[in-house]
């Protein structure tokens, strides 16, 4: 920040840690000294027993609570309360520019209630505040809360070293912000306003960026499972209107003839929680597949329970599916492995000789999969997959020696592109933190904008 903006010409110590020295004309002051007086100045949400879930109507007033300030959109969220409840809590009501705080969960976030927020109250994990304007902006105040590190470490400190598990109104008023004038505040964010619009361009940017190479790195997967790594190979029509036209030399099977054996996990009445013990064989689940690391999970069974549910053993090349709420979740059960079973979130797929299970892995991952699921399950749950549609998925199957060049050919694309993505999304963590690096130096008068 030094090479590219000046600092004040003189500074003086703050008195706050945190603040360390300031611009000579700049003071501090703790919250508590900004708010409008009383109740107008900060007020927590009503709590639970004041507003209950049968005061929620259909159509009436809003009630805005954290999703609103968290991702900064007022249209969010369907909790209405009726006029008649509306007038009873006048003092819970926000206007426009009033500073909303969160105060739950992923606590310390601030934002502005917007100019065309509909009317509405706040719920009880919101602190509504009210500042002096003659004294601090609330677009300032705002940045200071939400946006400075300096007063985000006040606020750790202050909740003895973590914002995660609540704030409250005390904290909230007791942290010292540092106080340029109005007109120097203004000064300030229209300085922020010009820089970070710049830096949040090149961030969309490079957010493009990574869906775009995404989709790409699907649609080659895609491609190579349906058509495979030859583009002079002679072609025919598959038979299938949404698979089109497949080599010559290649087979087109339902799933259910590509593998010896398909299980779902055992029902869930038959592992309990008393089964589990700390050491003998491992149960395996979604916790294993969606990350594909078998390493990790401490789920385990006595071998007497491990021989009864036999059927359920998971071997070296076996096809696991997630079959709840994760669709397109698949990996193959690698060597080397503790032994164990799956549970019933899993569907266990045992690939024949004939084909190679990491080259079924890419297909069940494919674009063409995914519509077969899509129309198979005629307007079903898409999260739920089951035997009976696995078994009517159709595939376009090469020869196994060309089965193992896709899957390798597979492979280095998913490197190549999953590279370009971390450079991407490095991208993304540096720009943001010059954004943060760029406002608090701006607020706590580290560099000298006045100029600009």
């Amino acid at each position: 920040m030094a090479g590219r903006y000046q600092a004040y010409p003189s500074y003086k110590a703050s008195g706050v840690e945190m603040l360390g020295a300031l611009p000579s004309s700049w003071q501090t002051k703790q919250v508590r000294y900004l708010l409008k007086d009383g109740a107008e100045g900060i007020k927590i949400g009503p709590f639970g027993s004041a507003l209950k879930l049968e005061d929620m109507v259909d159509y009436g007033t809003r009630v805005y609570g954290q999703e609103n300030v968290i991702k900064k959109d007022f249209t969010l969220g369907k909790r209405r309360i009726s006029q008649d409840k509306f007038e009873e809590m006048q003092v819970y009501k926000v206007y426009a520019d009033d500073l909303l705080i969160t105060m739950m969960g992923t606590s310390g976030k601030c934002e502005l209630v917007p100019e065309d927020a509909e009317a509405g109250i706040i719920d009880s994990h919101l602190l509504r505040m009210r500042v002096k304007e003659a004294e601090i902006l609330p677009r300032y105040f705002r940045l200071l809360i939400d946006e400075c590190y300096e007063i985000e470490n006040q606020i750790k400190i202050s909740g003895k070293g973590s914002i995660m598990h609540g704030l409250n109104s005390s904290i909230v008023k007791s942290l010292t912000l540092p106080l340029p004038s109005p007109t120097e505040q203004g000064k300030i964010l229209n300085f922020l306003d010009h820089e970070t619009v710049k830096i949040d361009t090149l961030i969309e940017k490079q957010q493009q960026l990574i869906k775009l190479l995404k989709e790409k790195r699907q649609a080659i997967i895609s491609h190579a499972v349906t058509k495979g790594l030859n583009p002079n190979a002679t072609m025919r029509d598959s038979g299938v209107e949404w698979l089109g036209e497949v080599p010559v030399h290649w087979g087109v099977k339902k799933f259910k003839y590509l593998c010896d054996r398909i299980i779902a996990g055992p029902f869930g009445s038959s592992i309990t929680k008393d089964m589990y013990v700390k050491h003998g064989y491992k149960v395996y689940g979604q916790e294993q597949v969606i990350p594909n690391d078998f390493e990790i999970g401490d789920y385990y069974i006595n071998e007497k329970d491990y021989l009864e549910l036999s059927r359920y053993i998971v071997g070296e090349g076996d096809v696991l599916i997630s079959c709840v709420g994760t669709f397109g979740k698949i990996a193959v059960f690698p060597k080397g492995a503790e032994p164990g079973i799956i549970n019933p979130r899993l569907i266990k797929a045992e690939v024949n000789f004939e084909h190679s299970p990491y080259y079924i892995r890419e297909l069940l991952k494919s674009e063409m999969v995914y519509k077969q699921f899509e129309l198979l399950s005629r307007g079903g749950t898409m999260g739920v997959i089951n035997i009976a549609i696995l078994n009517e998925i159709l595939a376009a199957v090469p020869p196994a020696n060309e089965q193992s060049e896709v899957v390798n050919y597979i492979k280095q694309q998913k490197e190549k592109f999953n590279n370009l993505i971390e450079q991407a999304n490095k991208a993304v963590l540096l720009l943001n933190e010059r954004r943060t690096a760029l406002i608090s130096a701006a607020v706590t008068g580290k560099i000298d904008v006045r100029n600009w």
